[in-house]
């Protein structure tokens, strides 16, 4: 049967026509039913409860999912449908269903965009459009497999505060027959209502999302401000953008040394295999972030300035530069599964509004860490000038009075004991050049090879413990591991030997350095034990800093577990760290 246009009843609204008040148009289609038939007037009171029904609640999707019902029972249609048009006009950005089961939608797979077929014909030319078969109009584009059959169809556009919304899709009149005149009126009074309950719920969805992202930038400041753990507060950043934008991942991105952007911290549910990775300075997307210009793409997978193996799985996707008083201190990126529905223009509003607010806490936590470094700076000159000028002479000269009793003794066994305590002396006194070395030696001073980087990191710590660390090196460490498991594997060390300065109360710590382990996947790799016969990992304690080296393990593909230490009766803890040589 060819198209159908809809024989309007008196006195109702055109939907061409320029949209009056939602709510007088919904008074005026009501009244002009006095007019019309016994039938349509014995509908009335179901009207009214539909009418009802679908100004219940605020939140949005429910609301639509309730327009859907309530106008496949009015209509007395086997499936209900609202396709809401994107801010473009040009597609749907969501497609919400009556009558077809969630296995049935999985069948069908992806839902339509809108772009094409009758469904985008409504969105180009919104009206009422009635079809007997709605397979036979030439702008239909057919069904998808695993679709169930239709025939009869009816569109009517749905209007919010004068603007087009979307369109509400009733298809298969149930008993056969064709959508009538009756049907067009009754739908077309309950769209102008769901119009009204649409503007509502969005209203309230606006300031519920708006109160949310409030709440997510003042958990990030506070995070960043409290003077913790640097790795846990971009963390913090991550998980909170993940979950306020509802994306599958949340990632924090810095300013690589060798240039480009490096992966710092990762939220998902699935192991960070990024944690890590630089991206180069040449991707166009990296010059768009350091230049402070936001990305937004619909398919990080498809869009040839993002696609990769790192985007392979993504779909829509913003990026956001975190930048503050003129600088860009790294980038926020929010991706979503491939097929998922793009961002909104509010989404895209709050989200950059966040990453303004994180990046202006991100810059109040680098300057008061600045100020933290500097005193610690201090300090250590300070401890070094002591250690050099009272310590170091003082143990000298306690060395030179013992020489000089053993050579005055007669009895041989007291000259051998005052020896040994001068050899000790001696060991002792070079040990604390070492740490003065050590305490003098400024970051950016650090050397390049693994096996020096690793003693550097324990004579450091030999200062605030009280006492120089055991270690023992096994394999070739400085051609073997790989430069990126490197990094990783000192700044777990750093972690390590932190938590038991912090933590542990140990008065003996050992670190070992395996680089000929074989991993369970039977890849070469390195190991990292860090032991200590302190108190142990309390129940109930902060595990922020294992979660660290878990995360840095698992962007390698590798593992961090702790056990029994090596204390009496396996007192303590012993933290092993594995990754492979080359990531």
């Amino acid at each position: 049967m060819s198209l159908q246009q809809s024989q309007e009843p008196p006195k109702a609204p055109d939907p061409a026509s320029a949209a009056p008040d939602p709510m007088e148009a919904a008074t005026q289609a009501t009244r002009s039913l006095h007019a019309l038939s016994t039938e349509l007037t014995a509908r009335v009171p179901q009207l009214l409860e539909a009418m009802r029904s679908v100004g219940t609640g605020l939140e949005l999707h429910s609301t639509l999912d309730r327009i859907c019902e309530t106008a496949a029972e009015l209509a007395d249609a086997r499936y209900a449908a609202i396709g809401v048009v994107d801010t473009e006009g040009r597609g749907l950005s969501d497609f919400v269903t009556f009558g077809i089961g969630s296995e049935e939608a999985h069948r069908i797979g992806h839902r339509p965009d809108g772009r094409r077929g009758l469904l985008g014909a409504l969105i180009a030319h919104a009206g009422t459009v009635r079809l007997a078969d709605l397979t036979k109009d030439p702008r239909s584009a057919g069904f998808p497999p695993h679709h169930p059959p239709m025939k009869t169809f009816l569109g009517v556009p749905i209007r919010v505060q004068g603007e087009i919304f979307g369109n509400l899709y009733l298809a298969e009149k149930n008993g056969g027959g064709e959508f009538n005149d009756y049907d067009v009126h009754m739908v077309r009074v309950l769209a102008t209502e769901a119009g009204i309950a649409i503007g509502n719920a969005r209203l309230y969805e606006a300031a519920t999302q708006r109160e949310r992202w409030i709440d997510g930038s003042v958990a990030v400041t506070t995070a960043l401000l409290s003077g913790g753990d640097a790795d846990d507060a971009l963390a913090v950043v991550a998980e909170q953008a993940r979950r306020l934008a509802d994306s599958s991942a949340g990632i924090v991105m810095l300013p690589a040394e060798e240039g480009g952007m490096e992966i710092v911290a990762v939220s998902t549910d699935h192991p960070a295999t990024s944690l890590g990775v630089v991206v180069p300075a040449e991707s166009p997307v990296v010059a768009k972030l350091l230049a402070g210009e936001p990305v937004f793409v619909d398919d990080a997978a498809s869009d040839p300035r993002t696609a990769g193996r790192l985007t392979s799985q993504y779909g829509p996707c913003m990026m956001l530069p975190l930048h503050s008083g003129g600088r860009v201190l790294g980038a926020l990126v929010t991706p979503r599964d491939r097929g998922r529905r793009p961002f909104s223009e509010s989404e895209r509003t709050l989200a950059t509004q966040f990453a303004s607010q994180a990046a202006l806490a991100l810059m109040m936590a680098e300057a008061q860490r600045d100020r933290e470094r500097l005193a610690v700076f201090e300090d250590r000159d300070r401890i070094a000038r002591d250690l050099h000028d009272l310590v170091i002479q003082r143990l000298f000269a306690t060395g030179m009075m013992l020489e000089g009793a053993a050579r005055r003794s007669v009895v041989p066994e007291v000259r051998d004991g005052v020896g040994k305590a001068v050899d000790e002396l001696d060991v002792t006194i070079q040990e604390i050049r070492t740490a003065i070395f050590a305490l003098q030696q400024g970051p950016a001073e650090a050397p390049s090879g693994l096996r020096t980087r690793v003693l550097r990191e324990i004579n450091m710590a030999a200062v605030p413990l009280g006492f120089k660390p055991a270690h023992r090196f096994v394999g070739p460490l400085d051609t073997v591991v790989g430069e990126l498991v490197g990094k990783n594997l000192i700044a777990a060390l750093r972690e390590a030997l932190s938590n038991a300065f912090r933590h542990a109360d140990a008065s003996r710590i050992e670190v070992v350095l395996d680089s000929t382990v074989t991993l369970p996947d039977g890849r070469p790799g390195v190991r990292l034990e860090v032991a200590d016969d302190g108190v142990g990992i309390t129940e109930g304690g902060r595990r922020s800093g294992l979660r660290n080296l878990r995360r840095r393990a698992e962007s390698l593909g590798g593992t961090s577990t702790y056990g029994p230490g090596i204390g009496q009766h396996g007192g303590g803890t012993t933290l092993v760290w594995e990754a492979p040589l080359q990531p």
